[in-house]
């Protein structure tokens, strides 16, 4: 069994792995694995399917049902065009703050479950210590999708879970859940000196942006409410538009993505449903067959619900010595694991304020809490 390391010191070498979303996490994984199976963990690793990435799942103590599962991910967001004062995959400390791209979002967590891992290697256990590490989430919460069907055939089923994205420590037990889509328009090309005879695409895909707006209106004044969110309603937002290939052309085809956000009070099916039949109008007011309005899904997540009286929430707050909950505004891998059946919050050291942006930082009392709440499940786990 090799030497566990300090929370810090992990967290030093994991910012140093520059994993962003589009290059690879081998080099990292690499890393973790070999430190887990000098801790003599059991380490089950999981490639993605072009090789490039990716995901480990490991058991410290007795195989079998049990035990807690502690969730990670291994990407960060891209550092091109922000101004950091240092290398952000450096780490640097100052004022209480340890500096670098992925300190809060979320490689301090997983150094503090690293860390714990090698206390846990020390320990006689009666029921496991987990740890799931993914790729990917950052764009979409996509490799865990290759990853979830494997956790309960190699860990065996956890008591519960503990996603680790930052929430100052607090335990959450919710989000919404998102859905992402293309609309493709189409319309009828020609030259611009006779564009009323045609189908300008951009038109349409304009009035389909209407449509979304008229929606988020709709769902503002008569949707589902949850106080507990920043926004309190499911929300609707256009955030790329194409189209055309010259300025003398009536373009033919122009697209809009937008994604939704919704309450699990408020399935998606019901939003995207009005969508739809306003769209199927929009085409048909221009009074052309060639005019025509497609939508398509691309990607989903599902949001995270779980009832504030679950055992999973008071056990999860002893263990962080906080009271209240909360939800949070972002995604995370969390849905899918309560999916599955496995009692699920989110509770992690930092804030998502600092995640994201330039000199990204998490102090230094916030680890340390992390490090306390995960030495309490290790005492539980005896």
């Amino acid at each position: 069994m090799t030497g566990a390391l300090s929370t810090p010191d992990l967290l030093e070498r994991l910012i140093g792995f520059p994993t962003i979303s589009s290059a690879s996490n081998l080099p990292l994984i690499g890393f973790v694995a070999e430190y887990l199976d000098g801790l003599g963990a059991a380490v089950t690793r999981i490639d993605s399917p072009d090789g490039t990435k990716a995901a480990l799942l490991a058991r410290i103590g007795p195989a079998g049902d049990g035990g807690a599962l502690l969730s990670a991910h291994s990407d960060v967001v891209p550092v091109a065009g922000q101004a950091w004062q240092g290398d952000p995959f450096r780490l640097r400390r100052a004022v209480g703050r340890l500096y670098g791209r992925g300190t809060a979002d979320m490689k301090g967590f997983l150094a503090s479950a690293l860390a714990v891992a090698g206390m846990a290697a020390q320990r006689d256990l009666t029921r496991p210590l987990l740890l799931a590490l993914s790729y990917d989430e950052e764009v979409g919460c996509l490799g865990i999708r290759g990853i979830i069907d494997h956790v309960i055939p190699a860990l065996g089923r956890p008591e519960f879970c503990i996603v680790g994205e930052p929430t100052g420590m607090r335990v959450a037990v919710g989000h919404k859940g998102k859905a992402v889509y293309r609309a493709t328009c189409h319309g009828v090309a020609g030259h611009s000196a006779l564009a009323p005879r045609f189908v300008n695409a951009l038109h349409l895909a304009a009035d389909f942006v209407g449509v979304l707006r008229a929606e988020q209106a709709y769902l503002a004044d008569e949707g589902a409410q949850d106080p507990a969110y920043d926004v309190p309603c499911s929300t609707v937002h256009a955030g790329l538009m194409s189209g055309g290939a010259a300025l003398n052309i009536v373009p033919d085809r122009a697209t809009v993505d937008f994604e939704i956000r919704h309450l699990a009070e408020e399935p998606v099916e019901g939003i995207i449903d009005r969508i739809g039949r306003a769209a199927e109008g929009v085409a048909l007011a221009m009074r052309h067959p060639g005019a025509g309005i497609g939508i398509d899904e691309t990607n989903r997540y599902p949001g995270l619900s779980t009832p504030p009286g679950a055992e999973v929430v008071a056990t999860v707050s002893a263990l962080a010595g906080t009271s209240g909950i909360t939800k949070v505004a972002f995604g995370t891998e969390a849905g899918f694991f309560a999916e599955k059946g496995i009692p699920t919050v989110v509770c992690g050291p930092g804030s998502m304020d600092q995640g994201h942006r330039a000199d990204e930082f998490i102090a230094e009392d916030q680890l340390a809490a992390c490090d306390r709440m995960l030495a309490a499940l290790v005492d539980r786990l005896e």
